[in-house]
């Protein structure tokens, strides 16, 4: 008896030591599901309601408890800094959602990187309708744009990896070089035409060091170039591109991107949306390009835009280091995300039909994953669990109770924007 209590003693403590990651691995064995999912299947999913926003359910309709949902925002509000907004999805309808003073559902977030995700969905569009080719090459998109000594240069090998570089190349941050170029006016919000070179000249001199697709270098120019290729194949701006393919589709209103100095959207930043927007967004993607029944974009694009095309690292425990797809990044747990500065995330993570929007001001990235991941993912379950009234109660109390922390509300959302509202499309200004 002592024998069997020891051996049993061993084998909890050896379950104990496990990482999370492998308990989570030998709990999805063998589960089969239950309950409709959206990520399989969403040719009969209705996915917005006669207001255009997604459906609500209870948490627990959605085989998941309001307890759980109730300590991950708590542990939002007590460990991260400057939360703004969380919405969790599950086979489509949403199962919690609230927001940190002054944020609400009608704030406008600035997205940051997380708009790279929409850029490459742009360019997948354009490749769907044969207007643009993964496979083109920069010097053809862009022969405009080449440098002064392209066609006589010094060493002759000099442009030899500029050559190779594609547009699938940008879109998995891997065109060649070693370093980011800079843009003047990328990041701060500046209208002005500068003088000399365009954006794509700046990004076609640098030195191109690397065999492109083989060495990854996070490269918000050259989503930029991504936006530009689109632009030039369509003759329209990503934004004005996606508004009758995905925004309107998706009822989302025609969002404010901001442009480059010569009116292209910038590409790897500058959307300003919604939380909801974002979350519709990620059932979008996590649908791979159904929506309400009709196939709006091919499956096999977000089969690609999704899967790893380059390695970014090699610690098993980081979110930046799974691989990165067209502008998507990849995460533990078979999960992708598109991600943005200061943790914008929209993750989906289709083993679980999920999808989670977050928008805050924190610089804790890996820790807000942290977060999430070990609450939600072993707390999805694929049966509905009994309903429970208290819970969600109490879940709502908390939602509304929430507040922003002291000196934590500097986050950058367009209301706060002195933009012009011919820029905006809009007849305020905003201040």
């Amino acid at each position: 008896m002592k024998r069997t209590f020891r051996s049993l003693s061993i084998v909890f403590l050896l379950l104990l030591c496990l990482p999370f990651s492998t308990v989570l691995r030998a709990e999805n064995a063998g589960q089969t599901g239950t309950l409709p999912n959206t990520a399989a299947d969403a040719s009969s999913v209705q996915n917005l309601d006669a207001n255009g926003k997604l459906p609500r359910a209870s948490a627990e309709s959605l085989g998941i408890s309001s307890r759980t949902l109730i300590r991950l925002i708590q542990r939002l509000n007590d460990e991260v800094t400057a939360p703004n907004s969380l919405m969790v999805l599950r086979h489509g309808k949403v199962a919690a959602e609230c927001w940190w003073p002054p944020h609400s559902p009608e704030t406008t977030h600035a997205l940051y990187s997380l708009s790279k995700s929409f850029t490459s969905t742009a360019a997948g569009f354009a490749v769907a309708e044969g207007k643009l080719s993964l496979d083109a090459k920069l010097t053809d998109l862009f022969a405009d744009s080449l440098p002064a000594d392209f066609a006589s240069p010094e060493p002759p090998e000099k442009y030899d990896f500029l050559k190779k570089a594609t547009l699938k190349d940008l879109l998995t941050m891997s065109a060649g070089h070693h370093t980011e170029p800079g843009l003047k006016g990328l990041f701060p919000i500046d209208f002005s035409k500068p003088e000399g070179e365009t954006w794509e000249q700046t990004f076609l001199k640098h030195p191109f060091t690397h065999e492109p697709g083989t060495f990854f270098r996070y490269n918000t120019a050259g989503t930029f170039m991504v936006s530009s290729a689109v632009q030039r194949a369509t003759g329209e701006t990503v934004r004005d591109y996606l508004i009758p393919r995905l925004f309107e589709p998706l009822k989302i209103k025609t969002p404010y991107w901001e442009p480059s100095p010569h009116g292209i959207s910038k590409g790897g930043t500058g959307l300003f949306l919604h939380t909801e927007d974002v979350a519709k967004f990620g059932q979008f993607c996590l649908q791979r390009g159904m929506w309400n029944g009709k196939q709006l974009l091919p499956a096999e694009w977000f089969d690609q835009a999704t899967a790893k095309h380059v390695s970014n690292g090699a610690d098993p425990n980081s979110d930046w280091a799974q691989g990165y797809g067209f502008q998507f990044w990849r995460c533990r747990f078979n999960i992708y995300r598109g991600d943005g500065m200061f943790s914008q995330f929209m993750v989906a993570i289709p083993e679980k039909d999920a999808v989670i929007a977050v928008t805050s001001d924190s610089n804790g990235y890996q820790q807000v994953l942290n977060i999430l991941f070990e609450e939600l993912l072993p707390a999805f379950k694929d049966a509905p669990l009994p309903e429970d009234p208290q819970a969600a109660a109490d879940l709502r109390a908390l939602a509304d109770s929430l507040q922003t922390k002291d000196g934590q509300s500097g986050s950058l959302v367009l209301e706060s924007l002195p933009i012009e509202s011919k820029i905006l499309g809009r007849k305020e200004i905003f201040h």
